[in-house]
């Protein structure tokens, strides 16, 4: 289903590196006859082209910056194998949800009828106004840490006041899929048979962990630290959050280490979990050097940085006892169900079995298993303390 095109600008890779691009770029004509289907009063007057001014570097959709007119538009281009009409209006209106309580997030552009989306030649497009303010992480791969403490303690209080905004969105958890994130498994009373119903929906993904001894796996890596998340969670309430919570998803209002968010990107792993879900996958993708540990066998927790987006996320939304007290031990498998969902894109969408390995030994086991080992374990113990 992929395209590879060798002459292609190169785009993040699972590691440090680059790598060639799982899906061919948008093309200007492409994105024009997208736009078209928008019409006046949608993407810009007239018939005027449509020009790239840059092509993101995210791996596993096509995006660009587009100027059209007097417009800057932001488009994006699924396969409907990764994303469906249906799924992206959900996450469409809880963007607009959230616009209209004051999170600065960006405008869905509405065609005709108020769709919001354009399906053509097996994909799905999307088109957001411009985000305002700086970009300041837009080359920086996922995982990569806030450049300064004051980023990550603004984008903590900013979470915050999404998490408050959010807690009336309406809309029943989406099932999982491809590129997903939910909490299905971590909060079963059996998480090994809640895989294998995934398993039975997900049929490409049931023949990837056909090959592996995934039972045993979990069992040993993910069973006890859901054995203690599993309880407290079942005692919150469930509303949606972010899902992919770090600095690249968020625009600043300078180019300073004391820059403010100005606005909030990319909502493809929104979804119904749990306020300190969302704030423990926050923890997950920025606080811990994980491109270092499949070449060193290490990786670093920055314990400034964890303190400084709960003391801003705090400021604003103290977290309950329980959530307190729940964070800790969701952290080591906050991960799960997404790992999954990205072994299943890397195994049978694009069929990379290199990714799909990667994906299961370093992202599904290995973050579980630093978790338990010593320096994740002292991770565990400062946030009980704070806790306490």
């Amino acid at each position: 289903m992929s395209e590879r095109p060798a002459t292609a600008g190169l785009v993040h890779g699972m590691g440090k590196d680059l790598a060639e691009p799982d899906w061919s770029p948008l093309t200007a004509a492409e994105v024009s006859a997208v736009l078209a289907r928008y019409g006046p009063p949608g993407a810009a007057a007239g018939n005027a082209a449509a020009a790239i001014t840059w092509h993101s570097p995210r791996p596993m959709s096509a995006a660009a910056l587009v100027r059209r007119g007097g417009a800057v538009l932001f488009v994006k281009r699924h396969h409907t194998s990764v994303r469906t009409t249906e799924r992206l209006v959900v996450e469409h209106a809880f963007a607009r949800h959230l616009r209209v309580r004051g999170v600065p997030v960006p405008v869905v552009l509405r065609g005709p009828g108020g769709v919001t989306t354009v399906e053509r030649g097996g994909f799905v497009y999307e088109v957001h106004g411009a985000a305002s303010g700086v970009d300041l992480y837009r080359d920086a791969v996922s995982w990569s840490p806030f450049s300064s403490l004051s980023h990550a303690r603004t984008a903590g209080a900013t979470l915050a006041r999404l998490h408050q905004a959010a807690a009336d969105f309406p809309v029943a958890a989406q099932s999982p899929g491809v590129l997903t994130t939910c909490c299905d498994v971590i909060t079963a009373a059996d998480p090994l048979a809640a895989v294998s119903l995934i398993l039975a929906q997900r049929p490409g993904l049931a023949r990837y962990l056909s090959e592996r001894h995934w039972q045993q796996d979990i069992a040993r890596h993910h069973l006890p630290a859901i054995g203690r998340a599993a309880p407290l969670l079942k005692a919150l309430p469930r509303q949606w959050g972010h899902g992919d919570w770090h600095p690249s998803n968020l625009t600043w209002t300078s180019t300073t280490a004391d820059a403010a968010v100005a606005a909030v990107l990319d909502f493809g792993l929104a979804n119904r979990t749990f306020a300190v879900h969302d704030l423990a996958t926050a923890l997950e993708r920025s606080t811990v050097g994980w491109l270092d540990l499949p070449g060193s066998g290490r990786a670093d927790a920055d314990y400034d940085a964890i303190d400084a987006l709960l003391d801003g996320y705090e400021t604003v939304r103290p977290l309950q006892p329980a959530e307190a007290a729940v964070l800790p031990e969701v952290l080591p498998v906050v991960h799960l169900e997404y790992a999954l969902s990205e072994i299943e894109y890397f195994a049978d969408v694009v069929r990379s079995r290199g990714n799909a390995d990667l994906a299961y030994g370093t992202y599904l086991l290995d973050h579980a298993r630093w978790f338990a080992g010593p320096e994740g374990s002292a991770v565990l113990e400062h946030l009980r303390r704070r806790a306490r």
